[in-house]
């Protein structure tokens, strides 16, 4: 499937995000044609991690949250690392970012611990998702049904587990991207 002309923003902590988790659905969108803008809480550059504690590589951020819009894209990928994860929750423009991507039916890919975000935006509710398996409790207790599967798609939310299964999350990411807007998902935002 071709992203040519599709416009992904990704979302990365200052420091704490899992480098694969960012690294390899980043290459996957732009091996496809897409376009991808990395995002964080400021510009700068950002520390990523293997396993939350062996440090990562560091990656240039474009462009900070208080700059953009969810209208400027047509889909958003979150990856995990517990701390970056974390990071990103706690910034109320950047769960506002989040919640627009739902509210416009626009795709949305979370792995790991990124749905920790998803919870605090209010929309795992009525979903079914995976996760890295400790917020299998978060997910249940904000309305959501929490599955141990590889990868799994939910009216354009697309989420896994673990770096073990980013070769499916990203093939369903940009296959998500590559379909484009869901009704039913700004239906139940």
């Amino acid at each position: 499937m071709t992203l040519q002309g599709k416009k992904i923003a990704i979302l990365i902590a200052p420091r704490g995000t899992e480098e694969p988790e960012f690294a390899q659905p980043k290459a996957a969108v732009e091996q496809a044609g897409g376009d991808v803008t990395v995002i964080s809480l400021e510009t700068g550059d950002a520390e990523t991690f293997n396993n939350d504690l062996d440090p990562g590589k560091t990656f240039v951020v474009d462009k900070a949250i208080a700059d953009v819009s969810a209208a400027d894209f047509d889909g958003l990928i979150i990856p995990g690392g517990c701390v970056g994860a974390d990071t990103l929750r706690s910034s109320e423009k950047l769960v506002a970012f989040v919640r627009d991507f739902f509210a416009a039916g626009k795709p949305v890919a979370a792995i790991c611990h990124a749905p920790w975000t998803l919870i605090e935006a209010d929309q795992v509710r009525g979903r079914t998702l995976t996760s890295f398996p400790t917020l299998a409790t978060d997910i249940r207790n904000a309305g959501g049904t929490w599955v141990d599967q590889e990868v799994v798609v939910d009216q354009g939310l697309v989420t896994s587990r673990t770096p073990d299964d980013l070769p499916a999350f990203c093939a369903r990411l940009v296959e998500a991207f590559g379909e484009g807007k869901h009704v039913a998902q700004a239906e139940n935002a």
